[in-house]
């Protein structure tokens, strides 16, 4: 079972990069995670400009998205709400033909330094999800909070107690893959 992984954060040392690489570690035997690594080549969304053409970026996520068996997406909070590069990626992509998100099995967790750990832009995407007829995992759900004491400068994931919930959502989002397809 094949994964992609899309971090909502364009920063070097992203807690949601780094969740998404301790994701991919945490998945049960015979699931990859491979990471999206382009989100910040997507421009800002302008029908003029789709009009005329999709970015190859945009249609490059859009083949992966495709590709993949199900989506996992780490969304960092911004104001409350999902990073604007993470929103506008979904803008894009879900003007491409033939949509990839309807009826693509995607999970969503998020890691920030509040202690919500990014449940309301979690919520958020959920919502454009639904609308975007995208099969999100209702549970169990993962909300990374004080991410900054659980990694190490490297980006490794060093806590224990969050290790082991990643693992089980990680097992639960293979099973939830393997029940929706």
């Amino acid at each position: 079972m094949n994964l992609l992984g899309i971090a909502g954060s364009l920063r070097a040392g992203s807690f949601n990069r780094n969740l998404i690489r301790a994701a991919g570690a945490a998945a049960p035997d015979g699931v990859t995670v491979a990471a999206f690594g382009r989100l910040g080549e997507i421009p800002p969304y302008n029908d003029d400009e789709k009009q005329k053409a999709f970015p190859e970026v945009v249609t490059a996520l859009a083949e992966e998205i495709r590709a993949a068996d199900g989506l996992l997406i780490a969304t960092p909070e911004y104001n409350y709400g999902v990073s604007g590069v993470l929103k506008n990626a979904i803008d894009w992509i879900s003007r491409v033909p033939d949509q990839p998100f309807k009826d693509k099995p995607i999970g969503v967790m998020g890691a920030a330094m509040g202690g919500l750990g990014t449940a309301r832009a979690q919520y958020d995407l959920r919502r454009s999800f639904i609308f975007l007829e995208g099969l999100v995992m209702n549970r169990p759900e993962i909300f990374v909070g004080a991410a900054h004491t659980k990694f190490d400068e490297a980006g490794a994931l060093t806590d224990e107690a969050t290790r082991e919930i990643l693992t089980d959502y990680m097992k639960a989002l293979a099973a939830w893959i393997q029940r929706v397809r």
